[in-house]
């Protein structure tokens, strides 16, 4: 039998060593931009569109997700293999926490004290999901969907007005839809690259013909949905941003 191929941690991650491919890695960059896509769409049902609020909002979501969130998630078992020291990776999350944070904080003072109990949840998530408290109980899919897809959605639409509306509710659904299907695609999809040595098998159909299975087999389509669907609700999201401000 041919010695299995190596896979890299994630089908955007180099296979080659360095701390510019350890940050890369660690950023997720299609997945950070799929969830930021929801900040954009969540502020993009407003009535009106503040742009300073805006920024701040996705930067807040930057810094909490696409930084805090995935150090604290590094630590849990090296998951994208990475050599980034531990205390970095603890540096980085409590930065990027506060960080988003102090903006959520500065964000009291112009949207209202409603405000502070999406800062509350938006901690929360970050430290039961990632570091998987509770024994894991909040890791789920649900928590997954709701955490990076729902919620995003509400939280930059009440940064935007102050309030929430049936539309919001109607978009944070989709956003919980839309990532709950990216935990379906994501989870077989890790299984195979980084749990896997090998997979064998055949696929005989109903003409009798037979198809033969191994890991690319499985992992391609797997992956290749999720990078167009990454694409996809990226476009998306700026389209309807720019149907505001153009």
């Amino acid at each position: 039998m041919p010695e299995a191929e190596v896979l890299g941690p994630a089908y955007y991650a180099a296979r080659t060593t360095g701390w510019r491919r350890d940050v890369w890695a660690l950023l997720h960059p299609p997945y950070t931009a799929w969830h930021l896509s929801y900040v954009l769409i969540g502020a993009s049902l407003a009535p009106t569109l503040n742009m300073v609020r805006l920024v701040a909002t996705l930067l807040a979501f930057f810094l909490a997700v696409g930084v805090a969130a995935h150090a604290l998630d590094e630590l849990r078992g090296r998951p994208l293999q990475t050599e980034i020291p531990a205390n970095v990776l603890w540096v980085a999350a409590v930065i990027g926490l506060l960080g988003a944070v102090t903006l959520g904080a500065a964000g009291v003072y112009v949207v209202g004290p409603w405000l502070l109990p999406f800062i509350a949840m938006g901690v929360f998530f970050v430290f039961a999901y990632n570091l998987e408290l509770m024994r894991g109980k909040l890791h789920g899919d649900f928590w997954f969907a709701l955490s990076w897809g729902a919620f995003p959605v509400l939280t930059a639409y009440f940064a935007q007005t102050g309030r929430l509306s049936i539309a919001a509710l109607a978009a944070a659904v989709a956003g919980y839809a839309l990532s709950y299907a990216q935990r379906m695609l994501s989870t077989p999809a890790r299984l195979l690259r980084r749990r896997s040595r090998s997979v064998t098998g055949e696929l005989i159909l109903a003409d009798g013909s037979q198809l033969e299975l191994d890991r690319p087999t499985l992992l391609r389509p797997l992956e290749r949905a999720l990078a167009a669907s990454s694409w996809g609700i990226v476009l998306l999201s700026l389209g309807l941003a720019a149907s505001r401000l153009l």
